[in-house]
């Protein structure tokens, strides 16, 4: 299982990026797939998930900013994010179950078992 995170970048203050997580050896569409967010000396903290059956949840700091969505044709999911923020810099991280069908405990990093590596956005003032 393999888990590639890609899309981050430079992007000044009130602009927009498009993260991918791309997934190898497992079907995005039978898991839970979710974004988490790691800033310099700050502990990683959720961003949002999408769960097989399509349901989406965005932690309090991206309502309104942020989208979610998934190819599965592909096997890759995405998170849009809009009116970027210093505060948003950090990396962000893709990261599924062990396990299809299973839910991992919202808005934690508890049951979350494969990580991608991670890709670094960087919001400028």
């Amino acid at each position: 299982v393999q888990l590639q995170a890609s899309g981050g970048g430079l992007v000044q203050a009130g602009g927009s990026l498009r993260l991918s997580c791309a997934a190898s050896g497992f079907r995005f569409d039978d898991y839970v797939i979710g974004w988490f967010r790691q800033a310099p000396g700050k502990e990683r903290e959720f961003v949002a998930q999408i769960a097989w059956d399509g349901n989406t949840y965005f932690a309090d700091f991206l309502k309104g900013r942020g989208t979610i969505s998934r190819d599965d044709d592909k096997n890759t999911m995405y998170l849009q994010m809009n009116s970027l923020k210093p505060e948003d810099t950090a990396v962000y991280y893709c990261a599924a179950p062990k396990a299809a069908y299973t839910r991992p405990t919202r808005a934690t990093t508890r049951g979350y078992d494969f990580w991608g590596q991670g890709t670094l956005v960087t919001v400028s003032s």
